[in-house]
Parts: structure tokens; sequence; C-alpha cells
């Protein structure tokens, strides 16, 4: 899950990104409605998280513009605003979500990912490919029966290649999915994750090599091995 937060005081906004990122929930930070909208126009976002008052084009105009724009993102909107007023006005502008400050951050975590389901609600919430079962809800993963332990980035690259159902995905959009806008694009972590992952996996390897273009799911039995443990 990738989200854009807006909020204009910068120490709450990295410490809602770092806590955000322990739950391996990738998130990038807006300061303004400027820079929020130009990021919204160029990146792909699971949920906005919006503080109604920042500089430049409000939280409301941005919500309108998301709303605008068909995408269907969910919208939390994040503010120390708490009359019901203020409440119906937002839930009004077509926000699925309301938090107001001061907050926890186990609440909103728990708020983004009710949020994620209900977006993805007409898919299966328990995903099922090559021997894998994977389980967004209580964050597991099974092969063949046998329950594997992954740390919460392995989760989260094992989601977006889930998710692709055999499809290749390539190292740049791992790195945006599972990773946020400040990943070094020439890092090596996307590699060494999903080598780990596939060791964490066990053999026959589910996780496929596609040289110079990215990474699959191997629906194909018995051939797992395709593309090695060369990352």
């Amino acid at each position: 899950m990738r989200v854009l937060i807006v909020e204009d005081e910068p120490y709450l906004a990295e410490a809602v990104r770092d806590g955000l990122r322990l739950e391996a929930i990738a998130a990038d930070i807006a300061g303004d409605g400027d820079t929020a909208l130009e990021m919204l126009s160029v990146n792909a976002y699971d949920i906005a998280v919006l503080d109604r008052d920042i500089p430049g084009p409000s939280g409301d105009e941005i919500a309108k513009r998301i709303i605008a724009s068909g995408s269907g993102m969910p919208i939390l909107m994040l503010t120390a605003a708490d009359r019901i007023d203020d409440k119906a006005s937002g839930f009004g502008l077509g926000a699925d979500d309301y938090l107001t400050k001061p907050f926890e951050l186990r609440e909103l975590v728990l708020r983004l990912r009710a949020l994620d389901r209900r977006r993805a609600h007409n898919r299966p919430p328990v995903r099922e490919i090559a021997g894998l079962r994977l389980d967004p809800f209580r964050r597991e993963v099974y092969r063949d029966g046998r329950y594997v332990a992954l740390t919460r980035k392995q989760f989260a690259v094992l989601e977006v290649l889930v998710a692709a159902e055999g499809g290749v995905v390539s190292a740049e959009e791992l790195l945006e999915r599972a990773w946020d806008e400040n990943a070094d694009p020439f890092t090596n972590a996307v590699r060494i994750t999903v080598s780990a992952l596939r060791k964490r996996l066990g053999e026959p390897w589910t996780i496929a090599t596609v040289p110079g273009v990215g990474y699959r799911i191997d629906t194909a039995s018995g051939t797992g091995r395709a593309g090695g443990d060369r990352g």
C-alpha cells in the first residue's frame, strides 16, 4: 500500500511517514496543496491522507480534484477540526474517513488498512496462486499449507507480485509500490529483498526472474526455478 500524506507540519508528517514505514506502508509527504496535486499527477497512490488547512489549494480542494478524477482513491481527512459540522462538511466533500488530531498512529494504520480493503472489495480478500496463499488482512503467507514468516518488506513485495497474477513486475515498480519516492532508484534493495523472499518461500522457487525486465510469480508447476536465485 502506498499513501500520500498532505500535511504542512513537517515534524508530524515525518513522524507519521516513519511510523507507517514500520507497518510496511509506503508513504510520501506533500507540505502544501500545489505539491500534493503535482505528486498525485505523477505517482500512483492507494489512499490520500489530507490535512484540510494547508498552504496553497486546501485539503478540501484536493479532495474535490481526487473525486472529480474518477480514480476512486479513498480519502482520509486528518485535521484538528473536530466539530460535527466540520466532519459533516468533510464527508460531504467525498471523504471516506475522518481522524482528528491528536491521534494514535495505530488507529491511523487500522483505518488505512480498512480503507484499502474497501477499495479492493471486488478482489478476494485472500489471494492464492502457485501454491501460495496470501492473507492481506492477517498479514499471513502460506506455501503449500506451510506458514511462512516474512518481514514487513518481504510481505509488501510479495503482495505486489501476487496481485500481478503471474504478470511481470519491474524492479522500478516494486520500488515504487513497496518502498516510496525517497528510495534510491539505484539501490539493490529490491534484488536483495526478492532473493531473501525467494529463500523464505523455499524450493522449488516460486518467484521467477525475467532478465532485464523484472520478476513474476511462476504459475507453471515444476518450473519455479526459472530465473534461479540471482535476484
